[in-house]
């Protein structure tokens, strides 16, 4: 239980609504909770909200200190959870933090549960409350959407009435607490008064830099930095398919490259996920005017898009060597969440691999340590198969023996879209080994 003096400390500090409990908002409102803070969180999924109010963490995977963190904040009391805001009294701050993903044809924002959470929180909007969003969001959001529906809603002025800031997250999985707290925050304010009073709230609990500016900024800076990793990450495929191409080995001259000054090339691999880099430069880019075409960031999409496709051209390929047609094939897929050591298969690219191996004709089974229904014995995922595809570096793949690993498959074929295992050594056991960028 908490010191006599820290729930003294509680109760003159004020009430924050998280509205959205995912990989983002549980994390904020437990650290929130923690620093003192009286925390409701929002959430409209019931199964879940039942889980977090019982002190049980529903995001899986290595996700350091959150499980014993939320455990803790609910047992003192610090952070309940609700349905809807209407059951948190009065309200002093909204941190908003729900999904804003990207129509996957269209590609334009679908802000649905945006909505939705702006709806919902407005009628209880009081004078000198604040507003936050954290989701990412394209550039002229706050202006054209969050604004004009909170202000419907509730009938007050963001001008006059209430504090509205832009605060986009900077976390990921496996990080979420510690990116939280150590990296540096974008503060976005309609109002220079407004991001000063959001600064107040974060500085609670974010140890790195608070940097203030005005909405339309911050939802650039979040934007751009996605799609500049995005960018980043394509070119490193694009060398390591032209490194294929050449017959070099990509993460050879990646070595080398980056002993130059001021270079820093990104590792290559097969494919790019997670809720954020694939969505986020469409965001950027829906926030375009005008006659503007953007070129190098589509193509990076595009890129990137790409890989884990190319991954399954790598297998066929390898498969034709023996004389094996992958429409007969049992191929073994190793890896379904996007990140490694993570239970989050937000835009996986194992997903798009298996869709397009399953359409070449192949039989396949797909293992992850993370997921319960990809969770079984590995050596019943590669008994008989024909070709293993790498796809995730788990901490456990690395440390497999190929011996074993040869032992079981009918036809030794691996595939290594992450350079977790080393090729000499696969060839010398008798594999026929091609990996990204390192054929």
């Amino acid at each position: 239980m908490m010191a006599n003096e820290e729930q003294a400390n509680r109760k003159v500090k004020p009430t924050v609504v998280v509205i959205g409990l995912g990989h983002v908002g549980l994390p904020v409102a437990c650290t929130v909770a923690q620093a003192g803070f009286h925390v409701w969180g929002v959430e409209r999924d019931q199964a879940k909200r039942e889980q977090i109010a019982q002190g049980n963490c529903p995001i899986s995977g290595d996700e350091p200190g959150l499980a014993t963190l939320l455990k803790e904040v609910i047992a003192e009391g610090a952070l309940h959870v609700a349905a809807d805001p209407s059951e948190c009294g009065q309200v002093d701050v909204f941190l908003v933090a729900v999904e804003t993903p990207v129509d996957p044809l269209s590609r334009e924002p679908a802000y649905e549960a945006l909505r939705g959470a702006l709806t919902t929180l407005g009628p209880h909007l009081r004078p000198d409350a604040l507003v936050i969003v954290e989701s990412t969001i394209a550039p002229g959001t706050m202006e054209g959407l969050v604004k004009p529906s909170l202000e419907a809603a509730s009938g007050l002025s963001a001008e006059r009435d209430f504090y509205l800031a832009y605060c986009p997250e900077r976390v990921m999985p496996g990080k979420l607490l510690a990116n939280l707290k150590t990296c540096n925050r974008v503060i976005g304010g309609w109002t220079p008064q407004a991001a000063q009073v959001a600064r107040e709230l974060y500085r609670h609990f974010v140890q790195g830099e608070l940097d203030l500016t005005d909405t339309l900024t911050a939802e650039l800076v979040k934007t751009t930095e996605n799609a500049y990793r995005d960018v980043q990450i394509a070119f490193a495929n694009e060398i390591a398919l032209l490194c294929e191409n050449s017959g070099a080995d990509v993460y050879r001259v990646r070595e080398l490259v980056n002993k130059s000054p001021l270079r820093d090339m990104h590792l290559p691999g097969a494919g790019v996920g997670g809720h954020c880099t694939p969505k986020d430069p469409w965001l950027l880019l829906h926030g375009t005017r005008g006659d503007l075409e953007a070129q190098l960031i589509p193509t990076a999409r595009w890129i990137n898009d790409h890989m884990p496709l190319h991954v399954a051209d790598l297998a066929e390929q390898a498969l034709s060597q023996v004389g094996k047609s992958m429409s007969d094939a049992r191929v073994a897929v190793l890896g379904y969440a996007y990140l490694e050591n993570a239970a989050d298969a937000r835009n996986s690219p194992t997903i798009p691999l298996v869709t397009r191996l399953e359409a070449l004709g192949a039989s396949v089974t797909i293992h992850d340590p993370y997921f319960e229904s990809y969770d079984v014995p590995l050596h019943k995922t590669l008994q008989g198969s024909d070709c293993l595809i790498l796809m995730v570096a788990h901490k456990q793949y690395p440390a497999l023996d190929l011996a074993e690993v040869k032992a079981l498959m009918a036809t030794p074929v691996l595939i290594d879209g992450r350079n977790v295992f080393d090729k000499e050594k696969a060839r010398e056991l008798g594999f026929l080994y091609a990996g990204v960028g390192n054929l």
